[in-house]
């Protein structure tokens, strides 16, 4: 685990399995049909079990849709937190159609909905690295500032801790943290 002190609160990076790592949210790299799918999402709603779903269909309806820089919530199930903060990320495009600024936005925006529920920590995994296929080492950029300046502000957020399930992942995210400690 490696972590960097904004004011008195934490930004870290750690590696492993994000739906064992105990928060009050664990944020979810989710889709804009919020129906679950594979990687991160499918994670978490596999660990977090049935119950993530049916709220998501009792809160937002059977034709729900979240706009691709924004979350919504919902309780966290059989998950080690209180509440899943369903984000959803841009698809890759090339950079030029207005990708780190929605990827910013999907941060940004679940940090504000957790400190909105008073929460005090929180777990992301590297939104939009994935199938979605945006650059790792760009997204982590845009991830890591987007949360910083979160923490730097006014927010009930202690603690946010980026889990990073792969080796290479982690170690992007580390050069970055750096980088961020050096500025």
């Amino acid at each position: 685990m490696d972590e960097l002190r904004i004011g008195d609160r934490i930004l870290a990076i750690t590696r492993g399995d994000i739906t064992t790592i105990p928060a009050d949210a664990i944020v979810n790299a989710a889709n804009s049909a919020l129906v679950g799918g594979g990687g991160v999402d499918g994670a978490i709603h596999r660990a977090g079990g049935p119950s993530i779903m049916a709220e998501l269909r009792e809160r937002y309806g059977p034709n729900r849709h979240c706009p691709t820089g924004s979350a919504v919530v919902t309780g966290a199930g059989n998950l080690p937190a209180h509440w899943v903060i369903h984000a959803v990320g841009p698809v890759w495009r090339g950079g030029r159609a207005g990708e780190p600024e929605l990827l910013a936005a999907a941060y940004r925006t679940s940090c504000e909905l957790a400190s909105s529920l008073g929460a005090r920590t929180i777990t992301f995994p590297a939104i939009s690295t994935g199938v979605y296929g945006y650059p790792l080492e760009e997204a982590t950029r845009v991830a890591l500032a987007a949360v910083r300046d979160h923490l730097a502000g006014t927010t009930t957020l202690e603690r946010a801790t980026f889990v990073l399930f792969s080796a290479d992942s982690y170690e992007v995210f580390e050069r970055a943290l750096e980088a961020l400690r050096q500025a």
